[in-house]
């Protein structure tokens, strides 16, 4: 998901009742929620070294207790320069109870495990020891619903203690627990319906009379606010079909563009073994290579003194029509001399250089 939806929930989990166990619980588990996304740091060396290492190791299950551990280190450096600074307060806040804090920021760990893996792009989470991608693909990367509950959730309780302010009553410290669990349990019972949403989708496409030709294999792809609306990706033998799948009412709509398995080439061969091919194929459920000949590369010039070729990676979990510079695209120049083996030029994924 994106960043702010794994901060809200950090807040949310904090709410829900650690906040009442120990002190500094909603700045520790804010920050744990969102820290297994440092492995961003990668992309200082190329767009390419993200795809290779986000949503890794700092992703994972044997990762979940270090990176929790990390965040209570990272705590315990603010809550001392803090007290530095103001030593002195009006209305001394809970001690600091380093399990419950260390528990806290496991489960906002955790709660950022989950929600990466209910979108398409997934996540590794059982790496070193098994590498594979693993993709829920029931909802967008940004869920409006999702969001706009949880705003909700933590604004109503700030209203409330306004109002508290207003009539002089400061009894309750710890407003919006409920208001949390609410949050919480939403979450869970909007998974389940998508989940069945996406069920239903699939066997649609699975047994839909849409096509003569055999069935390899199907997915369903969520649209972004509505949980009976997905884009239907079909593998046939010698192509790619898109439908929309209306599951609210069983109902299947053909687009007229049919993507057709490219030619592997000597240029798409060359271009498949290099370090972004490599790595873009491993990531990519619905990888399709293609050959673009002396099509350059959107905003890249193609290398001087070269008889080059374009080939574009794409994913039809992202991009489902040809041509363009669709989002998590990737392009390679190959140059394919005459006499000469296939010799890769320059690599860019969305759009950036990789060095």
């Amino acid at each position: 998901m994106e960043p702010v939806t794994h901060l809200l929930t950090g807040a949310c989990i904090s709410r829900a009742g650690i906040n009442r166990r120990t002190g500094w619980a909603t700045f520790a588990l804010v920050i744990g929620a969102e820290a297994a996304d440092v492995d961003m740091l990668w992309g200082v060396r190329g767009p390419v070294a993200i795809l290779e290492h986000h949503r890794g190791i700092t992703h994972t299950l044997i990762a979940a207790p270090f990176m929790a551990l990390a965040v209570v280190g990272l705590t315990a450096l603010v809550a001392a320069g803090w007290g530095l600074i103001r030593p002195k307060k009006t209305r001394p806040g809970l001690p600091i109870h380093w399990g419950w804090l260390w528990f806290g920021a496991l489960l906002a760990d955790l709660s950022h495990l989950a929600l990466d893996y209910t979108n398409s792009y997934g996540l590794r989470p059982f790496e070193p020891f098994n590498m594979h991608w693993y993709a829920w693909s029931i909802v967008s990367i940004f869920d409006p619903w999702i969001f706009g509950v949880l705003v909700l959730v933590l604004v109503i309780p700030a209203l409330l203690r306004l109002t508290d302010q207003e009539i002089g009553d400061r009894r309750r410290r710890f407003r919006g627990r409920g208001w949390a669990w609410f949050a919480l349990v939403f979450m869970l019972l909007y998974w389940s319906l998508r989940n069945a949403e996406h069920l239903h989708a699939e066997a649609l496409l699975r047994n839909g009379s849409y096509t003569t030709a055999d069935i390899e294999r199907v997915a369903a792809e969520p649209s972004m606010t509505d949980p009976f609306r997905w884009v239907g990706l079909v593998e046939t033998p010698d192509a790619f079909r898109i439908v929309r799948v209306n599951t609210l009412h069983d109902r299947l709509m053909l687009s007229p563009v049919r993507i057709y398995k490219p030619a592997v080439t000597q240029a798409v061969a060359a271009a498949r073994q290099c370090y972004l091919g490599r790595i873009y194929l491993d990531w990519a459920k619905w990888p399709v290579v293609e050959d673009m000949g002396k099509i350059p590369i959107p905003g890249a010039p193609p290398p001087q003194g070269a008889d080059w070729h374009a080939v574009q990676f794409r994913d039809l979990r992202y991009a489902r029509r040809p041509g363009g510079n669709p989002p998590l695209s990737g392009w390679v120049y190959v140059n394919v001399a005459a006499g000469q083996s296939p010799q890769v030029e320059a690599m860019y994924l969305d759009g950036h250089p990789q060095p």
